[in-house]
């Protein structure tokens, strides 16, 4: 990951911005030689939404179906 001091990245924020937007490559941004935050572009950030939890979560049985009959529905009263 690439770091750039705070001054650096003033100065050339635009560009910077630009990079990141091009490369998909975060920039860690640096103050006295210490992290300060991360320049991360957006679509890496909200590439998957759909599918993300594909390996942590595991689906058993039927999803669309309701827990409850129809006739045991308080809305349906």
């Amino acid at each position: 990951m690439k770091k750039v001091s705070v001054r650096k990245f003033k100065a050339q924020c635009l560009s910077l911005i630009e990079e990141v937007r091009k490369s998909q490559q975060p920039i860690l941004i640096t103050q006295g030689g210490r992290p300060l935050v991360k320049l991360v572009p957006m679509e890496t950030a909200h590439k998957r939404f759909l599918g993300r939890l594909e390996g942590i979560v595991k689906v058993v049985g039927d999803i669309e179906r309701p827990i409850l009959p129809a006739k045991r529905w308080n809305a349906l009263r």
